[in-house]
């Protein structure tokens, strides 16, 4: 029940980011749900990967290339989907630190929301 919850609450996140950026669009919910899917499969399965081919450039840069990454597979996902379109890079970077920090509110609010129901 908690992924369900996380799924959609991350859908409405990801239709928020379109009122915010200009530059990332979003058709409808439908394909909300389906780039929030395709973006945590390829958080699951291409980001570690990635993480470890990278791992010099992200020392180096005192782990802030993981950005990068983070934004490569945000663009990523939107170049596997119609209905889900960001124009360029650096809306892919702003889309994705924006992402996260709403995906990080969306793990608190679900981790005490269902603690406090175990109680």
């Amino acid at each position: 029940m908690k992924i369900l919850f996380k799924w959609f609450l991350c859908a409405f996140a990801l239709m928020s980011l379109s009122y915010i950026d200009a530059g990332i669009s979003i058709n409808g919910f439908e394909s909300a749900l389906l780039a929030t899917l395709v973006i945590g499969f390829l958080n699951l399965i291409i980001r570690p990967i990635l993480v470890v081919l990278t791992l010099p450039v992200t020392l180096i840069s005192l782990g802030l290339f993981l950005f990068v990454i983070n934004a490569f597979l945000f663009w990523m996902a939107s170049a596997m989907l119609e209905g889900f379109q960001v124009q360029s890079f650096p809306h892919a970077l702003f889309g994705s630190l924006i992402y996260s920090f709403f995906g990080l509110m969306i793990d608190s609010a679900l981790e005490r929301l269902f603690t406090a129901q175990s109680q």
